[in-house]
C-alpha cells in the first residue's frame, strides 16, 4: 500500500517528468524540489532535479528528444 506522502511524491514526479519532456525545465525543477521536500531520499527526483539545473544553464537543441547524454563519468 502506498502512503499519502508517497502518493504526493509520485504525483509531483509525474508532473515534473511531463514538464521536463516539454523542455519546461524551471517548472519541472520546482516539481522535483517539492517532491524532495516531502521525501529527501527520492532518488529519481534527485536525478531529474540535477538534469533540470543542467538544462536551465545549458539548454538542449530545439529538436531534443528527451534523452540525457552524459558528458563525463
Amino acid at each position: 500500500m502506498i502512503t499519502e506522502e508517497k502518493r504526493k511524491v509520485l504525483d509531483l514526479f509525474d508532473e515534473g517528468r511531463k514538464l521536463y519532456k516539454l523542455m519546461q525545465f524551471q517548472e519541472a525543477r520546482d516539481c522535483f524540489a517539492k517532491a524532495l521536500q516531502i521525501d529527501a531520499d527520492d532518488g529519481p527526483s534527485k536525478v531529474y532535479l540535477a538534469r533540470c539545473k543542467h538544462y536551465i544553464d545549458n539548454p538542449p537543441p530545439e529538436d531534443w528528444d528527451g534523452v540525457f547524454v552524459m558528458k563525463t563519468k
